[in-house]
């Protein structure tokens, strides 16, 4: 009698979905159903990306962009085998789809914008796992590319966690994209008794010194203003090893740039303004007095 009523329980109508009386045994063959989907399409891109698309040349992020895109397919497609294989047409679902995609379109706008620019990204491949980009003040490693948002990894080792709507519709600056040379530039001011012939010379020296500064294309130093207070200089040198950590490559090229000068006796002029002071005039005022 006991098994009766908790037969009973599970098999009770609860509603009916697309002509589909649904019960509490449904219900749980679905949760089930999606539960078993997901894991599959986890294992479908697992196996993609580290077993079968590992033995290919295509580079990483590819890898990971067509084992994600897959592993959604998965997802779908066994949905939908799912949903009919418990009684549901399809067909009869699509009234009350439509009538839930407004819903969810309002509802769930961000989520959903996020998830297409997820697509998009994977698609279109903009940015990469591995990739440095900049978005704001955010600069960082690119460490996961997910349907929602994107992880970059800061050298600071902080996780910054990017919806992905706004790496398609904001400014991003990719340093890695296309083959990840990049040129950085080292502004530096010398006083106006300088020799600018040797300024040139020592700046150069400095960058062929360095083993993270490119030989070719090689450095060059531009001469880009009279200023204020000194005659302004820009050492441009190319890099690839320090791409990640260009801030390192700046510190290192400023240390050298300094020691080289003091050997000169370069100076680098600081800020100053002159102050003249005249002297105090004093006026008579008379008082005119009218008898």
């Amino acid at each position: 009698m006991r098994w009766d009523s908790v037969f009973f329980v599970f098999t009770r109508e609860l509603f009916q979905l697309g002509g589909r009386p649904v019960s509490l045994l449904v219900l749980m063959q679905f949760i089930l159903l999606i539960v078993a989907v997901i894991v599959v399409a986890r294992l479908t891109r697992r196996v993609l990306r580290d077993r079968l698309l590992a033995r290919t040349h295509l580079d990483l992020g590819l890898q990971d962009a067509i084992a994600r895109i897959i592993g959604y397919a998965v997802i779908v497609i066994g949905s939908m085998i799912g949903l009919q294989t418990l009684g549901f047409e399809l067909t009869s679902l699509t009234v009350l789809a439509g009538a839930l995609g407004v819903g969810l379109g309002f509802g769930l706008r961000n989520i959903i914008e996020n998830f297409v620019s997820g697509l998009i990204i994977l698609g279109e491949r903009p940015i990469q796992l591995g990739h440095r980009i900049e978005v704001g003040d955010a600069a960082g490693r690119v460490v996961r590319i997910g349907a929602r948002s994107t992880s970059v990894l800061t050298n600071d080792n902080i996780r910054i966690i990017i919806p992905n709507s706004e790496l398609i519709t904001g400014r991003v600056v990719n340093w890695s994209h296309g083959d990840g040379q990049v040129r950085l530039r080292i502004p530096v001011g010398v006083s106006y008794s300088s020799d600018v012939r040797l300024v040139q010379k020592l700046l150069l020296e400095v960058a062929a010194a360095n083993e993270s500064v490119l030989k070719n294309p090689a450095p060059s130093v531009a001469f880009v203003e009279f200023g204020e207070n000194s005659l302004n200089f820009e050492l441009r040198v190319w890099t690839r090893e320090l791409l990640d950590r260009p801030g390192r490559l700046t510190s290192q090229l400023n240390f050298s740039i300094w020691e080289k000068f003091r050997e000169h006796d370069i100076k680098i002029p600081y800020p100053q303004r002159d102050l003249h002071l005249k002297e105090p005039v004093y006026v008579e005022l008379k008082q005119n007095r009218v008898s």
